[in-house]
């Protein structure tokens, strides 16, 4: 696998147009690659931006934004609130202050969409056939320091690898292993792209031979095969039941 970081030019808040930094930094795509694009482009692209002055209070703000959300007493310091927004489990819903320009830049109201319509546009744009998109931001998985990289939306490819009755190396099948391939694309992305001042909000991802490309929308066929699942599928249900969640206003 090839990651190679794009760098374009400085995409402003509140609206730029990001079809258009694409195009200049990055001159073709090759079959078979996936675009790894910041989360933060996408919504500067779409609008999705407030500026800081007109919020009073940021609490408020992600409560509006969050589908569901904790009180920041529950969490060490009061650093974050934690929400769940668009299945995600995150903090502030996602809400970013960083490179924003005294601005507070906001999810795209609907990152599968937002993935599949650049996707679309890339490949009518650059002539190619099989190529992924995924929408990526940073997150944080418990017990560990730092952020890695998360899918927020894909289109293009197949976001799973199901082992599912084959076997392993000494003839075992396995029952419930499936590797998560939107996400460590992601992952593997947005380390390259970098966390700081780079302006790399692109990263494009070659020479993936276990990447499956499709051109239509994933759609499960074997019984928990889905690539968002329901809380209370998730092994962490017990510890996310047990919390006083409250109800956001899911973008509304």
């Amino acid at each position: 696998m090839i990651i190679t970081p794009i760098k374009t030019r400085t995409l402003m808040p509140p609206k730029d147009d990001l079809r258009a930094a694409i195009s200049a930094a990055l001159p073709a795509l090759k079959e078979r690659s996936v675009l790894a694009i910041t989360s933060k482009a996408v919504g500067i692209d779409e609008g999705r931006c407030i500026p800081k002055k007109d919020v009073p209070d940021k609490d408020e703000l992600i409560k509006k934004e969050a589908d569901k959300y904790l009180s920041r007493d529950f969490v060490p310091n009061r650093w974050v609130m934690h929400t769940v927004k668009h299945g995600v489990f995150i903090p502030s819903a996602g809400i970013d202050e960083s490179n924003a320009n005294d601005h507070y830049i906001l999810w795209p109201e609907h990152p599968q969409k937002s993935a599949e319509n650049l996707w679309r546009w890339a490949r009518e744009h650059y002539k190619i056939k099989e190529l992924g998109v995924i929408i990526t931001d940073s997150h944080t998985i418990p017990l560990r320091r730092g952020t890695l990289g998360i899918s927020l939306g894909y289109y293009g490819f197949t976001p799973i690898r199901d082992y599912r009755g084959e076997e392993d190396i000494f003839g075992r099948q396995f029952v419930i292993q499936i590797a998560d391939i939107a996400d460590g694309l992601a992952a593997a992305a947005v380390l390259a792209m970098g966390e700081g001042r780079e302006t790399t909000p692109l990263a494009l991802i070659t020479d993936i031979p276990f990447v499956e490309f499709t051109g239509r929308k994933y759609a499960p066929e074997k019984p928990f095969s889905s690539f968002e699942i329901e809380a209370e599928e998730d092994i962490y249900y017990p510890l996310f039941s047990q919390l006083p969640w409250q109800k956001g206003g899911g973008g509304a």
